[in-house]
């Protein structure tokens, strides 16, 4: 079985010392709203989060009562601790664990949730089979950070541990050549405030009324020709990708 390459688990194992709570928060909120939408056409009664962070999303999917029991897993230590420091009222456990085994047994779950976590992951295939072996049905979330010329641009996403990049397509045809079913999916752009927020207090950029117009502007064009041209062009203005899989009784052979 795959383990986590012990530099990256170091790298995590502080991440979450509450100094960027307000932040985090307000991307969790976008999140979990995607992953409630996505979702709407199941009932999940016991839902697993795997590589929870700090528990910002369980915080609003506790909130919104989305499921009578949440369930985390995260492999940094600090997340876990943050996780149990919410005394969030339909958590039943939170573990850590080593990124790759999942310590449930077979059909635990009805749901799995991997938000914004793929990117990070060194072996993809193999964590989304032990999803498949504890959960009927995988969420999954992604940023869309692939661009031309992103290669340029790797010291960028590095620093944020995204060491792999995805388009809804390669996606689709990552969790269909696992045996998943895509049952629900749905590409947004990131809200308004949380574009606000990230210039303005988390890079510290100068706010001038050019600069929100600039922000405000974009997004709405972005959105409406997204609207009017499709979802293909909705998937190339997109910032996020949220999918449903099911898994399939059929085996798929990789050769």
């Amino acid at each position: 079985m795959a383990t986590v390459t012990d530099n990256i688990a170091d790298a995590y194992n502080d991440f979450y010392t509450g100094s960027e709570t307000e932040w985090r928060m307000l991307g969790a909120r976008s999140k979990a709203a995607n992953l409630v939408e996505v979702c709407s056409g199941i009932k999940p009664v016991k839902v697993l989060e795997v590589g929870a962070g700090d528990g910002s999303i369980l915080h609003y999917l506790n909130e919104w009562g989305f499921a009578e029991e949440l369930y985390a897993l995260e492999i940094a230590e600090s997340g876990v601790s943050f996780i149990r420091d919410r005394k969030l009222s339909r958590l039943r456990a939170v573990k850590s664990f080593d990124g790759y085994t999942i310590p449930y047994a077979d059909d635990s779950f009805d749901l799995v949730i991997l938000a914004h976590v793929l990117e990070h992951v060194e072996h993809e295939r193999v964590l989304l089979r032990e999803l498949k072996r504890v959960a009927k049905y995988i969420a999954i979330e992604v940023p869309l950070d692939y661009r031309f010329g992103v290669d340029k641009r790797m010291k960028h996403f590095l620093d944020y541990g995204h060491i792999n990049m995805y388009t809804p397509t390669l996606i689709r045809f990552l969790v269909q050549s696992e045996g998943l079913i895509v049952e629900a999916d749905k590409t947004s752009l990131t809200p308004i405030e949380t574009v606000k927020f990230c210039e303005f207090n988390v890079l510290k950029k100068p706010k001038t009324l050019t600069k929100i117009l600039k922000i405000e502007l974009e997004y709405r064009i972005k959105k409406f020709l997204g609207s009017l041209l499709g979802k293909n062009k909705a998937e190339q203005f997109g910032n996020a990708y949220t999918v449903l899989t099911r898994k399939s009784s059929e085996a798929i052979k990789i050769f």
